[in-house]
């Protein structure tokens, strides 16, 4: 089954309102393993409204609107959907009814035209709204379902996680969707696409990638008349992955990397401080999000200026004014200071320049080193990272805590 999202709405094109709602959309038709290849955004213009929904509904099986349900002259997805289904608009008695109510019971005038609202193609289906006055909308016709649903979120996310979902279960024959996300960290994506690609080529349970910052996760999913058979079916798939992929593959669904770093060096009763320059205890904070992080990291220091590293990390004068606080040296002794400075058995480092000033030809913006340092000595990785500010500082948090899980499983 495939799927299109279509966005109405002027304000979407004029960047006064970001789609979040399209993002929701397409990550729960990702969870149900529907394909979604093509979204639309388009202003409040019947015309251009209408083709928008004649190009999706060539491509696609199932299309979605979002936005453009309310009674105001521009709201024109009702007329847009009977316009592409070549189809004329008939009002719904019984919604006309419900909407005449709700205002009487809030004591509100009635308005002529919150009646659009009970307006409908004529194939068309009211989908209950109970978080607000408009209603959503599911039309078949030709072996194709065009879905509408509101705009604003608090109506929109119910909707899609309520009656939505149950409408795309009952469209995939009663079947359900089920899937699980592997999370790959330590390989690249072209390396782990090599492989597993043989994998990747089946249909149930389907394989498909998604690159990461630094990560790679692993989509497996399955139809089955229940999500015990689809589980059943998924899981000779995994464990076949996690064999090919040694030891890479660091949790499952929900599960981030430091959580997964925090619960190995728990098992291990094995401990962790940090010393971060250029990230500012960014990394700290995604290790003490963990709960039970307390268990394995009393603590790290952040050495923004070159007499903090020196007199709380131990980095001697001398290597900071032959190399620089961002170079190899550094971040090797940074590591060595805090596994030193803390007692503990790993130390991670961080220093580098975030930019957007400070860069040299010689150390430009984005040059970042991260460490590691235990019982067996030190392991540094120069990094050159694109981006603004805090795409190096995300980046180089990640390749850290990567780093720091490739040491600690030896992969």
């Amino acid at each position: 089954m495939n799927a299109e999202i279509v966005s109405i709405g002027t304000e979407l094109l004029l960047g006064q309102i970001v789609d979040t709602n399209a993002a929701e959309l397409a990550g729960m038709l990702a969870e149900l393993g529907i394909g979604c290849q093509q979204r639309q955004t388009v202003g409040d213009n019947l015309p251009r409204a209408i083709g928008s929904l004649r190009q999706a509904l060539g491509r696609a099986d199932v299309v979605f609107t979002i936005g453009g349900l309310g009674p105001t002259q521009d709201d024109l997805t009702r007329d847009a959907i009977a316009g592409a289904l070549d189809e004329g608009l008939v009002e719904d008695a019984d919604i006309r009814d419900g909407l005449v109510q709700f205002f009487a019971d809030r004591g509100a005038k009635w308005v002529e035209s919150q009646a659009r609202q009970a307006r409908r193609p004529e194939s068309g289906v009211a989908i209950a709204n109970p978080n607000g006055t408009a209603p959503g909308l599911v039309c078949r016709k030709a072996g194709k379902t065009v879905i509408a649903m509101p705009g604003p979120r608090g109506e929109f996310v119910p909707m899609m996680r309520g009656p939505v979902r149950e409408i795309l279960r009952e469209l995939g024959g009663g079947q359900v969707i089920h899937s699980q996300t592997m999370r790959v960290a330590g390989i690249g994506e072209a390396a782990v696409e090599e492989r597993i690609q043989d994998l990747m080529q089946g249909d149930n349970p389907s394989v498909a990638p998604y690159a990461k910052v630094a990560e790679v996760h692993l989509r497996v999913t399955a139809r089955a008349a229940d999500v015990t058979a689809a589980e059943a079916i998924i899981a000779p798939m995994v464990a076949e992955i996690m064999r090919r992929l040694e030891g890479a593959v660091y949790g499952l669904d929900d599960t981030t990397l430091e959580a997964a770093i925090v619960a190995e060096l728990a098992h291990r009763g094995l401990t962790l401080a940090t010393a971060e320059s250029c990230t500012g205890g960014g990394l700290a904070a995604r290790i003490t999000g963990v709960p039970g992080a307390s268990l394995v990291y009393p603590g790290g220091i952040v050495a923004y200026a070159n007499e903090i590293k020196a007199e709380w990390l131990g980095v001697p004068e001398g290597l900071l004014a032959q190399y620089g606080a961002v170079s190899e040296e550094c971040a090797a002794a940074m590591a060595t200071g805090a596994r030193s400075r803390f007692g503990v058995d790993y130390g991670v480092s961080i220093t580098g320049i975030a930019g957007p000033d400070g860069g040299t030809e010689e150390k430009p913006v984005g040059l970042v080193y991260v460490a590691v340092a235990d019982e067996d000595g030190v392991v540094t990785v120069q990094h050159q990272f694109r981006g603004l500010r805090e795409d190096i500082r995300t980046r180089a948090k990640q390749f850290a805590l990567v780093l720091l899980r490739r040491r600690l499983i030896q992969l």
